[in-house]
């Protein structure tokens, strides 16, 4: 595919695709939010913390690192979601490489998930 084809396939340009590019996000988060129930969950866990980390009497940089370690926690569900959603749509029959890229996506938000805990436990115990 020549650079013209493929620039012609790309979309819009400039500005226009900063717009358009916005309301994919939207409707990427209104499609997980209404599709996905660990996002959800995850939406109301994190929306919580994020509360709390303003509660917390602390330092404004640990505060930070809470609220960043939530919407990791939340950037990685849609990752997941992304996964499971293309590997559900090519094929629902049980493969060894579908179950490998869904149990890694899961992992990866157990990670998300541990880092979360172990951030707030250190800025709760300090």
């Amino acid at each position: 595919m020549n650079e013209i084809q493929s620039n012609e396939l790309k979309g819009k340009k400039g500005f226009k695709r900063i717009i358009n590019a916005a309301y994919y996000s939207r409707d990427g988060i209104q499609a997980a939010f209404r599709h996905e129930a660990a996002f959800r969950q995850l939406i109301v866990l994190n929306g919580l913390l994020i509360l709390g980390a303003f509660w917390l009497d602390t330092e404004t940089s640990i505060r930070m690192m809470l609220i960043a370690a939530s919407f990791l926690s939340l950037i990685v569900e849609l990752f997941n979601s992304g996964i499971e959603a293309v590997v559900d749509d090519i094929s629902l029959q049980l493969r060894p490489l579908a179950k490998r890229a869904k149990d890694v996506g899961s992992a990866a938000q157990m990670l998300a998930l541990i880092l979360l805990a172990i951030l707030w436990l250190m800025a709760l115990c300090d």
